[in-house]
């Protein structure tokens, strides 16, 4: 079981998607879209936003390409070295959890939404990220943040 609201966040080069959860973790919902501006500037205010919402720890998406060979740097690369300049900011304990098509997932959800074919959907990804999470703690087959 988690005790504490849960931040998602999809990662993405122009924009970062937030995603919040319950304080009992049971639902995701998306919070907001940041426009990535420097590192500083974004994770004050990721940190900003996680001690507004009184979250207990960070999920992270993790772009897992298995069919990436072997020494050639991914984009999962990219959010472990991001994730790892982050956790320099914050107490809170970080979660990486795979995103694998999260962002069709995201696409499909914003159109059952009504959302213009062209708005950004990173806090849908989010959503999606953190609810993953969610679920597979439920059914224990994740850890819940330490």
């Amino acid at each position: 079981m988690i005790n504490g609201r849960l931040l998602g966040i999809d990662h993405g080069i122009q924009r970062i998607g937030l995603a919040v959860s319950d304080p009992i973790g049971l639902v995701a919902r998306e919070l907001r879209i940041i426009h990535r501006k420097s590192r500083k500037e974004d994770f004050a205010l990721i940190n900003h936003i996680a001690d507004e919402q009184q979250v207990v720890a960070l999920v992270v998406g993790l772009p897992v390409n298995y069919d990436a060979p072997e020494g050639v740097h991914t984009q999962a690369d990219t959010v472990r070295l991001w994730v790892e300049r982050l956790s320099a900011t914050t107490d809170l304990p970080i979660i990486l959890w795979d995103e694998q098509l999260t962002s069709e997932d995201a696409h499909e959800l914003a159109q059952q939404q009504r959302r213009k074919r062209t708005d950004p959907v990173d806090d849908l990804a989010a959503r999606l990220i953190l609810q993953s999470y969610l679920d597979a703690v439920r059914a224990g087959l994740a850890d819940p943040p330490a």
